[in-house]
């Protein structure tokens, strides 16, 4: 990968990060393939989503769903919606075909809600699909820090 497609990718990646910032959930949920899977491991080092359980793992429908659902106005658990701010740092190009490129990143997520402030912070992998000049997110794997710890109910997005 050159430079410029290394700054293309970053730039996806700072673009998703604003999508789901400003509540934008429908343009960001454009950003995934039909086939994308949206992953948050429940133990460190998990291989698999199916072998354990997972504290999320969404195929595209579920993601729409998720969607659907903050939109909904009887979604009282959601209720209010979160204000975020996501840091994506560290992007570091793993590996990559013709078609694909494997994409890790760090990210630091504050979030606003219930007048109670959380700081997140996670290891994310993205697998991108390239899509004319631009890239899809075929998978998602976000690595919390403290995912095996307790954790009071995740109403957002990573």
């Amino acid at each position: 990968m050159n430079a410029e497609q290394f700054r293309q990718v970053q730039a996806f990646l700072y673009g998703e990060a604003r999508l789901l910032d400003l509540g934008e959930l429908e343009a960001w949920l454009e950003l995934f393939t039909e086939d994308a899977t949206y992953w948050l491991p429940l133990e460190r080092g998990q291989k698999d989503p199916l072998e354990t359980s997972s504290l999320v793992y969404d195929d595209r429908t579920l993601l729409e769903l998720r969607v659907k659902q903050a939109r909904h106005p009887r979604a009282h658990a959601r209720l209010p919606l979160a204000r975020t701010v996501h840091q994506v740092g560290n992007v570091t190009v793993l590996d990559e075909t013709a078609e694909e490129a494997r994409v890790a990143s760090t990210l630091t997520l504050v979030e606003w809600r219930n007048e109670k402030q959380r700081v997140w912070g996670a290891l994310v992998e993205h697998r991108l699909r390239r899509s004319g000049e631009s890239w899809k997110i075929a998978a998602k794997r976000i690595d919390l820090v403290n995912s095996e710890a307790e954790l009071e109910g995740i109403a957002i997005l990573f």
